[in-house]
């Protein structure tokens, strides 16, 4: 069953679901890669993001007659994130974190901690992401750290669909998928050793 998720995002919300969920996310959106969590983190955030939707994302916008337009959104691959990541949860609370390829130990825990949780959205879909997009809302440090850096704010109509591949009760799909292929591993050298 999937379920929406509007931000701001309480967290029992993040709480109720499962590593396997299927979810989309609908209201406020921010960007961050590990330029922006830097500084974020340094400096402080400018607008509150506690119960927001972080992407793990350098997206493509070009400057319109009206106002900012979004190409692709696409994540980008999250374990560029893990140094700062559990920090960054800690200090500004989003309760949903999108990107691809997982996290580590210390986001896991993290995501327990604070009562949130780590998506993953098809990474090559980009253009499908900004579909998703109703429009930019602002943006933070885009001439200090220029377009794919900066700290995009999107209000997204259900975006997604997002798998939860990491809980906040220290499940991990990551994990898991890792553990079978090494069994699967170890399986396949013991025959190879007894052949």
């Amino acid at each position: 069953m999937e379920k929406v998720l509007v931000t701001p995002i309480a967290e029992e919300e993040v709480r109720a679901l499962s590593a396997g969920d299927v979810i989309h996310v609908s209201g406020v959106l921010f960007t961050a890669r590990d330029e922006a969590h830097k500084l974020l983190l340094e400096r402080g955030a400018p607008f509150p993001l506690e119960g927001l939707a972080l992407l793990h994302c350098g997206p493509v916008v070009t400057k319109g007659e009206v106002g900012w337009e979004v190409i692709a959104a696409g994540p980008t691959t999250s374990m560029r994130m893990e140094s700062m990541e559990p920090e960054f949860l800690r200090r500004f609370g989003p309760r949903v974190i999108i990107g691809k390829g997982g996290m580590g130990e210390g986001t896991l825990r993290a995501l327990g901690e604070v009562g949130a949780v780590y998506c993953h959205f098809t990474g090559g879909a980009g253009a499908l992401a900004a579909q998703r997009i109703a429009r930019v809302r602002e943006v933070h440090f885009l001439e200090e750290l220029g377009v794919p850096e900066a700290v995009w704010v999107f209000e997204v109509e259900l975006f997604g669909p997002l798998v939860v591949a990491m809980d906040a009760h220290g499940r991990s799909l990551y994990a898991e998928v890792g553990a079978v292929v090494q069994d699967n591993l170890e399986k396949l050298r013991a025959r190879t050793k007894e052949g």
